[in-house]
Protein backbone atom coordinates (compact mmCIF):
# COMPACT_ATOMS: atom_id res chain seq x y z
CA UNK A 1 0.00 0.00 0.00
CA UNK A 2 1.54 3.86 0.16
CA UNK A 3 4.08 4.50 1.82
CA UNK A 4 5.07 7.68 3.66
CA UNK A 5 7.05 9.00 0.97
CA UNK A 6 4.94 7.58 -2.00
CA UNK A 7 2.20 9.81 -0.86
CA UNK A 8 4.37 12.73 -0.34
CA UNK A 9 5.78 12.53 -3.77
CA UNK A 10 2.57 11.91 -5.37
CA UNK A 11 0.91 14.64 -3.28
CA UNK A 12 3.11 16.98 -5.07
CA UNK A 13 1.97 16.20 -8.54
CA UNK A 14 -1.37 18.30 -9.56
CA UNK A 15 -2.49 15.90 -12.26
CA UNK A 16 -4.03 12.69 -11.55
CA UNK A 17 -1.23 9.96 -10.60
CA UNK A 18 -2.12 6.17 -9.90
CA UNK A 19 0.36 3.34 -9.08
CA UNK A 20 -0.84 -0.07 -10.17
CA UNK A 21 1.38 -3.38 -8.39
CA UNK A 22 2.38 -6.08 -10.25
CA UNK A 23 -0.67 -7.66 -8.63
CA UNK A 24 -2.59 -5.76 -10.77
CA UNK A 25 -4.10 -3.66 -7.86
CA UNK A 26 -3.96 -0.31 -7.32
CA UNK A 27 -1.51 0.54 -4.51
CA UNK A 28 -1.40 4.30 -4.40
CA UNK A 29 -3.24 7.60 -5.80
CA UNK A 30 -3.06 10.83 -5.33
CA UNK A 31 -6.14 13.24 -4.62
CA UNK A 32 -6.76 14.60 -8.17
CA UNK A 33 -7.17 10.56 -8.67
CA UNK A 34 -9.38 10.14 -6.09
CA UNK A 35 -11.25 12.92 -7.24
CA UNK A 36 -11.65 11.48 -10.64
CA UNK A 37 -11.85 7.99 -9.92
CA UNK A 38 -13.09 7.51 -6.26
CA UNK A 39 -11.75 8.03 -2.99
CA UNK A 40 -11.52 4.22 -2.20
CA UNK A 41 -9.58 2.62 -5.35
CA UNK A 42 -6.61 2.23 -3.19
CA UNK A 43 -6.34 -1.60 -3.17
CA UNK A 44 -8.73 -2.14 -5.79
CA UNK A 45 -8.27 -4.55 -9.17
CA UNK A 46 -7.27 -1.83 -12.00
CA UNK A 47 -9.21 -3.43 -14.13
CA UNK A 48 -12.56 -2.67 -11.92
CA UNK A 49 -11.18 1.39 -11.87
CA UNK A 50 -10.44 1.92 -15.51
CA UNK A 51 -12.41 0.08 -17.61
CA UNK A 52 -11.26 1.59 -21.11
CA UNK A 53 -10.26 -1.22 -23.44
CA UNK A 54 -7.56 1.23 -25.08
CA UNK A 55 -5.67 2.10 -21.97
CA UNK A 56 -6.74 -1.20 -20.10
CA UNK A 57 -4.70 -2.90 -23.16
CA UNK A 58 -1.77 0.10 -22.63
CA UNK A 59 -1.65 -0.46 -19.05
CA UNK A 60 -1.15 -4.32 -19.60
CA UNK A 61 2.21 -4.08 -22.16
CA UNK A 62 3.57 -1.96 -19.02
CA UNK A 63 2.93 -4.29 -16.44
CA UNK A 64 3.70 -7.86 -18.55
CA UNK A 65 6.56 -6.43 -20.78
CA UNK A 66 7.86 -3.12 -18.79
CA UNK A 67 7.27 -1.24 -21.98
CA UNK A 68 5.97 2.40 -21.77
CA UNK A 69 2.83 3.14 -23.27
CA UNK A 70 0.58 6.29 -23.95
CA UNK A 71 -3.68 5.99 -24.49
CA UNK A 72 -6.14 8.53 -24.68
CA UNK A 73 -9.16 8.31 -21.49
CA UNK A 74 -12.53 9.75 -21.80
CA UNK A 75 -14.77 10.13 -18.77
CA UNK A 76 -18.44 11.29 -18.74
CA UNK A 77 -19.38 13.36 -15.61
CA UNK A 78 -22.18 16.27 -15.58
CA UNK A 79 -20.03 18.83 -16.61
CA UNK A 80 -19.45 17.36 -19.49
CA UNK A 81 -16.94 15.32 -21.47
CA UNK A 82 -13.44 15.27 -20.27
CA UNK A 83 -10.27 13.98 -21.83
CA UNK A 84 -7.16 12.82 -20.73
CA UNK A 85 -3.70 11.83 -22.42
CA UNK A 86 -1.91 8.93 -20.12
CA UNK A 87 1.11 8.00 -20.07
CA UNK A 88 2.14 4.63 -18.17
CA UNK A 89 5.87 3.99 -16.93
CA UNK A 90 7.40 0.62 -15.26
CA UNK A 91 8.26 0.83 -11.66
CA UNK A 92 11.24 -1.19 -10.96
CA UNK A 93 12.33 -0.23 -7.64
CA UNK A 94 12.89 -2.11 -4.62
CA UNK A 95 9.67 -1.40 -2.78
CA UNK A 96 7.67 -1.35 -5.48
CA UNK A 97 7.07 -2.92 -8.84
CA UNK A 98 4.56 -2.24 -11.31
CA UNK A 99 3.54 0.43 -13.02
CA UNK A 100 2.71 4.61 -12.97
CA UNK A 101 -0.21 5.86 -14.74
CA UNK A 102 -0.30 9.73 -15.04
CA UNK A 103 -3.02 11.58 -16.88
CA UNK A 104 -3.28 14.83 -18.41
CA UNK A 105 -6.25 16.76 -18.84
CA UNK A 106 -5.93 17.78 -22.81
CA UNK A 107 -10.24 18.63 -22.79
CA UNK A 108 -9.58 22.62 -23.17
CA UNK A 109 -6.68 21.78 -25.77
CA UNK A 110 -9.44 19.56 -27.45
CA UNK A 111 -11.96 21.71 -27.82
CA UNK A 112 -9.46 24.70 -29.35
CA UNK A 113 -8.40 22.39 -31.42
CA UNK A 114 -11.99 21.66 -32.88
CA UNK A 115 -13.14 25.35 -32.69
CA UNK A 116 -9.84 25.93 -35.35
CA UNK A 117 -10.82 23.17 -37.20
CA UNK A 118 -14.84 24.51 -36.99
CA UNK A 119 -13.17 28.06 -37.69
CA UNK A 120 -11.13 27.29 -40.62
CA UNK A 121 -13.86 25.43 -42.64
CA UNK A 122 -16.69 27.87 -41.89
CA UNK A 123 -14.20 30.45 -42.66
CA UNK A 124 -13.84 27.96 -45.86
CA UNK A 125 -17.24 27.94 -46.76
CA UNK A 126 -17.60 31.20 -46.47
CA UNK A 127 -15.11 32.52 -48.85
CA UNK A 128 -16.24 29.61 -51.45
CA UNK A 129 -19.31 31.12 -52.30
CA UNK A 130 -18.62 34.34 -53.51
CA UNK A 131 -14.96 32.75 -55.15
CA UNK A 132 -16.96 30.41 -57.32
CA UNK A 133 -19.35 33.40 -58.25
CA UNK A 134 -16.60 35.57 -59.70
CA UNK A 135 -15.07 32.82 -60.82
CA UNK A 136 -17.94 31.91 -62.82
CA UNK A 137 -19.24 35.14 -64.11
CA UNK A 138 -15.21 35.88 -65.22
CA UNK A 139 -15.36 32.93 -67.44
CA UNK A 140 -18.73 33.76 -68.82
CA UNK A 141 -17.38 37.57 -69.65
CA UNK A 142 -14.43 36.35 -71.01
CA UNK A 143 -16.79 34.04 -73.26
CA UNK A 144 -20.53 34.08 -73.95
CA UNK A 145 -21.21 37.14 -72.77
CA UNK A 146 -18.56 39.19 -73.85
CA UNK A 147 -20.22 41.20 -76.26
CA UNK A 148 -23.99 41.23 -74.53
CA UNK A 149 -23.92 44.83 -72.55
CA UNK A 150 -27.15 43.85 -70.25
CA UNK A 151 -25.53 40.45 -69.07
CA UNK A 152 -22.26 42.40 -68.77
CA UNK A 153 -23.88 44.61 -66.46
CA UNK A 154 -26.14 42.48 -64.55
CA UNK A 155 -22.78 40.26 -63.99
CA UNK A 156 -20.75 43.51 -62.63
CA UNK A 157 -23.00 43.70 -60.30
CA UNK A 158 -23.78 40.95 -59.01
CA UNK A 159 -19.34 40.52 -58.99
CA UNK A 160 -19.12 44.15 -56.82
CA UNK A 161 -21.79 42.20 -54.52
CA UNK A 162 -19.79 39.15 -53.77
CA UNK A 163 -16.11 41.17 -53.61
CA UNK A 164 -18.33 43.64 -51.27
CA UNK A 165 -19.54 40.32 -48.98
CA UNK A 166 -15.69 38.60 -48.94
CA UNK A 167 -14.20 42.26 -48.24
CA UNK A 168 -17.05 42.50 -45.33
CA UNK A 169 -15.96 38.70 -44.07
CA UNK A 170 -12.31 39.85 -43.98
CA UNK A 171 -13.38 42.93 -41.69
CA UNK A 172 -14.56 40.99 -39.24
CA UNK A 173 -12.67 38.27 -39.11
CA UNK A 174 -9.83 41.34 -38.56
CA UNK A 175 -11.80 42.74 -35.70
CA UNK A 176 -12.60 39.50 -34.00
CA UNK A 177 -9.04 39.08 -33.64
CA UNK A 178 -7.74 42.16 -32.59
CA UNK A 179 -10.96 41.71 -30.22
CA UNK A 180 -9.97 38.73 -29.01
CA UNK A 181 -5.98 39.83 -28.59
CA UNK A 182 -7.12 42.16 -25.82
CA UNK A 183 -10.11 40.94 -24.26
CA UNK A 184 -7.38 40.26 -21.62
CA UNK A 185 -6.62 44.16 -21.14
CA UNK A 186 -9.92 46.55 -19.83
CA UNK A 187 -9.56 49.61 -20.69
CA UNK A 188 -8.71 52.81 -18.51
CA UNK A 189 -10.35 55.43 -20.04
CA UNK A 190 -13.59 57.26 -19.21
CA UNK A 191 -15.91 58.30 -22.23
CA UNK A 192 -19.51 59.47 -22.67
CA UNK A 193 -20.99 56.21 -24.28
CA UNK A 194 -24.21 57.34 -24.39
CA UNK A 195 -22.69 60.37 -26.81
CA UNK A 196 -21.41 57.01 -28.35
CA UNK A 197 -25.23 55.45 -28.83
CA UNK A 198 -26.36 58.64 -30.10
CA UNK A 199 -23.28 59.14 -32.81
CA UNK A 200 -24.23 55.33 -33.62
CA UNK A 201 -27.98 55.86 -33.97
CA UNK A 202 -27.66 59.01 -35.94
CA UNK A 203 -24.82 57.40 -38.29
CA UNK A 204 -27.80 54.36 -39.09
CA UNK A 205 -30.13 57.00 -39.59
CA UNK A 206 -30.38 57.02 -43.09
CA UNK A 207 -29.94 53.03 -43.08
CA UNK A 208 -33.07 52.92 -41.04
CA UNK A 209 -34.83 56.16 -43.34
CA UNK A 210 -34.82 53.28 -47.13
CA UNK A 211 -36.03 50.45 -44.69
CA UNK A 212 -38.95 52.90 -43.22
CA UNK A 213 -37.98 52.71 -39.77
CA UNK A 214 -37.08 54.97 -37.00
CA UNK A 215 -34.38 55.08 -34.67
CA UNK A 216 -35.27 56.38 -30.93
CA UNK A 217 -32.70 56.47 -27.90
CA UNK A 218 -34.59 56.72 -24.32
CA UNK A 219 -33.79 56.83 -21.25
CA UNK A 220 -31.33 58.26 -18.70
CA UNK A 221 -30.11 61.85 -19.92
CA UNK A 222 -26.80 63.82 -19.77
CA UNK A 223 -23.48 61.92 -19.64
CA UNK A 224 -23.12 58.33 -18.93
CA UNK A 225 -19.43 57.92 -18.44
CA UNK A 226 -18.13 54.71 -17.81
CA UNK A 227 -14.30 52.96 -18.52
CA UNK A 228 -14.42 52.19 -22.08
CA UNK A 229 -13.14 51.60 -25.79
CA UNK A 230 -14.60 53.96 -27.66
CA UNK A 231 -14.44 52.59 -30.92
CA UNK A 232 -15.20 49.03 -29.74
CA UNK A 233 -18.30 50.61 -28.18
CA UNK A 234 -19.78 52.31 -31.02
CA UNK A 235 -18.64 49.36 -33.22
CA UNK A 236 -20.92 47.13 -30.65
CA UNK A 237 -24.38 49.52 -31.02
CA UNK A 238 -23.65 49.78 -34.76
CA UNK A 239 -24.01 46.32 -34.97
CA UNK A 240 -27.11 45.84 -32.97
CA UNK A 241 -28.67 48.64 -34.25
CA UNK A 242 -27.85 47.64 -38.22
CA UNK A 243 -29.28 44.20 -37.14
CA UNK A 244 -32.55 45.37 -35.81
CA UNK A 245 -33.23 47.59 -38.74
CA UNK A 246 -31.92 44.98 -41.19
CA UNK A 247 -33.77 42.00 -39.75
CA UNK A 248 -36.97 44.16 -38.50
CA UNK A 249 -40.12 45.19 -40.36
CA UNK A 250 -40.71 48.48 -42.49
CA UNK A 251 -42.35 51.29 -40.53
CA UNK A 252 -40.86 49.68 -36.97
CA UNK A 253 -39.29 51.61 -34.18
CA UNK A 254 -35.67 50.40 -33.04
CA UNK A 255 -35.51 51.74 -29.23
CA UNK A 256 -32.24 51.98 -26.98
CA UNK A 257 -33.11 52.42 -24.01
CA UNK A 258 -30.39 53.72 -21.61
CA UNK A 259 -30.67 52.86 -17.71
CA UNK A 260 -28.99 53.28 -14.70
CA UNK A 261 -28.77 50.25 -12.43
CA UNK A 262 -27.96 50.68 -8.98
CA UNK A 263 -26.99 47.29 -8.00
CA UNK A 264 -26.54 44.59 -11.11
CA UNK A 265 -26.17 41.48 -9.15
CA UNK A 266 -24.04 39.53 -12.06
CA UNK A 267 -21.87 42.28 -11.89
CA UNK A 268 -22.33 42.88 -7.93
CA UNK A 269 -22.76 46.82 -8.01
CA UNK A 270 -23.77 49.56 -10.15
CA UNK A 271 -24.28 49.54 -13.97
CA UNK A 272 -25.96 50.78 -16.80
CA UNK A 273 -28.03 49.12 -19.22
CA UNK A 274 -28.65 50.08 -23.18
CA UNK A 275 -31.44 47.22 -23.92
CA UNK A 276 -31.44 47.70 -28.23
CA UNK A 277 -35.25 46.67 -28.85
CA UNK A 278 -36.43 45.50 -32.34
CA UNK A 279 -39.88 44.98 -33.57
CA UNK A 280 -39.18 42.22 -35.28
CA UNK A 281 -40.57 38.13 -36.24
CA UNK A 282 -38.56 37.27 -32.78
CA UNK A 283 -36.21 34.73 -32.53
CA UNK A 284 -36.98 31.05 -31.33
CA UNK A 285 -35.69 29.92 -27.89
CA UNK A 286 -33.50 26.96 -29.13
CA UNK A 287 -31.59 29.37 -31.36
CA UNK A 288 -30.90 31.95 -28.08
CA UNK A 289 -27.74 29.89 -26.99
CA UNK A 290 -25.68 29.65 -29.84
CA UNK A 291 -26.43 33.64 -31.17
CA UNK A 292 -22.89 34.64 -30.46
CA UNK A 293 -21.07 31.88 -31.64
CA UNK A 294 -18.99 32.68 -34.69
CA UNK A 295 -20.76 31.91 -37.99
CA UNK A 296 -23.79 30.88 -36.08
CA UNK A 297 -26.64 32.09 -38.03
CA UNK A 298 -31.00 31.52 -37.88
CA UNK A 299 -31.39 31.49 -41.65
CA UNK A 300 -28.55 31.39 -43.41
CA UNK A 301 -30.09 33.06 -46.72
CA UNK A 302 -31.36 35.75 -45.54
CA UNK A 303 -28.47 36.70 -43.80
CA UNK A 304 -26.11 36.93 -46.48
CA UNK A 305 -29.04 38.42 -48.59
CA UNK A 306 -28.61 41.04 -45.97
CA UNK A 307 -24.73 41.40 -45.67
CA UNK A 308 -24.41 39.77 -42.66
CA UNK A 309 -20.93 37.80 -42.30
CA UNK A 310 -22.22 35.38 -39.26
CA UNK A 311 -19.72 36.83 -36.58
CA UNK A 312 -21.38 40.72 -35.58
CA UNK A 313 -22.85 38.91 -32.57
CA UNK A 314 -19.49 37.12 -31.42
CA UNK A 315 -17.27 40.48 -32.05
CA UNK A 316 -20.21 42.15 -29.54
CA UNK A 317 -19.93 39.23 -26.71
CA UNK A 318 -15.77 39.85 -26.92
CA UNK A 319 -16.01 43.66 -26.62
CA UNK A 320 -18.49 43.58 -23.80
CA UNK A 321 -16.50 40.96 -22.09
CA UNK A 322 -13.22 43.07 -22.48
CA UNK A 323 -15.27 45.45 -20.49
CA UNK A 324 -16.17 43.11 -17.94
CA UNK A 325 -20.19 43.74 -19.09
CA UNK A 326 -22.81 41.38 -19.99
CA UNK A 327 -24.33 40.59 -23.04
CA UNK A 328 -28.25 39.22 -22.73
CA UNK A 329 -30.43 37.90 -25.99
CA UNK A 330 -34.37 38.29 -25.12
CA UNK A 331 -36.65 37.39 -27.40
CA UNK A 332 -40.19 35.78 -28.19
CA UNK A 333 -41.71 34.35 -31.82
CA UNK A 334 -43.62 37.18 -33.06
CA UNK A 335 -42.70 39.35 -30.11
CA UNK A 336 -39.43 40.87 -31.49
CA UNK A 337 -36.19 41.00 -29.50
CA UNK A 338 -34.26 42.68 -26.63
CA UNK A 339 -30.15 42.92 -26.60
CA UNK A 340 -28.82 44.11 -23.55
CA UNK A 341 -25.23 45.35 -22.92
CA UNK A 342 -25.05 45.98 -19.13
CA UNK A 343 -21.19 47.46 -18.29
CA UNK A 344 -20.28 48.34 -15.11
CA UNK A 345 -20.06 51.81 -13.40
CA UNK A 346 -16.92 51.42 -11.43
Amino acid sequence: MESDLTRSILAGIPQPVLIVGADERVKAANDPARAVFGAEIVGRPYITVIRQPALLDCLEGTLRHGQPGRARFIITGQAGESSFRVLTSPLAGNDMRGALVAFEDVTELEQAEAMRRDFVANVSHELRTPLTALTGFIETLKGAARDDPAARDRFLAIMEREAGRMNRLVRDLLSLSRVEAEERMRPGERVDVLALVQSAALTLRPLAEAAGARIEVTGAAGPVRLLADPDQITQVFVNLIENAVKYGPPGQTVTIDVARVDREPSLRGPAVRFDVIDQGEGIDAAHLPRLTERFYRVDTHRSREKGGTGLGLAIVKHIVNRHRGRFRIESEKGRGSRFSVILPEN
